[in-house]
This record gives C-alpha cells, structure tokens and sequence, in this order.
C-alpha cells in the first residue's frame, strides 16, 4: 500500500459519506464519477503529450473543472431535485480527477481502472442502499428523480410505517455504519489460528 493509494481512496470517502443518504443519490454520484472521470482521462491522454510539464497542473484543474460543471449542468436539467440532494459532493469529483491524475492512475490498464470504478460504485450503491433502508425504512424512495418520471409523490416501495433509525442517513450514521461494516469485514476474514 503506497502514499498515492491512500491520497486516492481518502478523498473517496467525503462522497461515501456524505452522498449516501439514499439510494438516488449515491447512484447519481457514481454516474458522475465514472463518467466524468472517464471522458478527463480520454482528454487528459490527448493533451498530456501537447503539453509543457509546468502546464499539467493547470490543465488538469481547468479540464476536470469544465467536464464536472458540465456534468452538475446536465444533471440539473436532467433532475433538479437530484442535483439538489448531489449537494457540493458532485464538485468533489473535479478534485478527485486532479488527484488521480497526478498520482498517474490513468496511466494504468483498463482493467486498473475499472477495478477501481467497480469498488467505488459498489460501495456507494451498497451503502446508499443500506442507510435508506435503516434509516427511511424505503427502498428506492427517489426512483422518479433517476427516471425523470412525472408523479412527483412516489414514495418508493416503503418496509416499515414508523420510517426508520433517522441517524443512519445522516453523516454521523454514515460513519457510524461504515465503521460497523469494516469491521464485519475484519471478524468476516480474521485468519483462523
């Protein structure tokens, strides 16, 4: 485990956290990582060899700022109450291209950086999951903001009356279950002595 590992998977954590209240939004948030993240590293790999090395800093903060407010412009159109719960978690996706461009993360193969894709949505789908579940009691409760569709009162597929543990879909219970879930992970692969 390297320095530029960590650098990449600590600034995965502010969207894990904070973008996870439900399903929609962490769904909408990994669409937006791939797909931003996906047309820099095209571009970047055009421009790279065009460009001075002084000049790939400021390269890399223009391109992936214009590519992420794109992507916020379309997600705003498509959406507006799914940009709205995006909050600032959508910008963060500009700093993370920047970041993993510059530890050379899109110089690696394909299958490097699809593993990554895969796990980063894999935990954002699976944790947005989870905290609706636990803490709205509801599965798919903003499916109609994904799908543009026109009843703005779909309430989902609802579990529970009461609505469940409210703490869960905020950030302090996003920790909280991250914790829990790290460590089954651990318990789950302790060796056996």
């Amino acid at each position: 485990m390297n320095k530029s590992f960590l650098v990449q998977n600590s600034l995965m954590l502010a969207p894990l956290i904070g973008a996870t209240g439900s399903l929609m939004t962490a769904v909408g948030i990994t669409l937006t990582f791939i797909m931003v993240t996906s047309v820099f590293a095209l571009c970047m790999n055009a421009l790279r060899p065009r460009l001075l090395p002084a000049t790939h800093l400021l390269a890399n903060v223009l391109l992936a700022a214009t590519l992420t407010s794109c992507a916020e412009l379309g997600a705003q159109l498509w959406s507006l109450q799914w940009h709205q719960d995006l909050g600032i978690y959508a910008g963060l996706v500009a700093l993370q291209c920047v970041v993993l461009d510059c530890t050379g993360f899109f110089q690696r193969t394909w299958p490097a950086r699809l593993r990554l894709y895969g796990l980063f949505g894999a935990l954002m789908v699976g944790l947005g999951l989870l905290r609706e579940l636990i803490g709205r009691g509801t599965f798919g409760s903003h499916l109609s903001w994904l799908t543009n569709a026109s009843p703005a009162h779909w309430e989902g597929w609802i579990l529970t009356t009461d609505g469940g543990l409210r703490l869960t879909t905020l950030a302090p219970g996003g920790f909280i279950l991250l914790g829990l879930l790290i460590a089954l992970w651990q318990i789950w692969h302790r060796p056996t002595p």
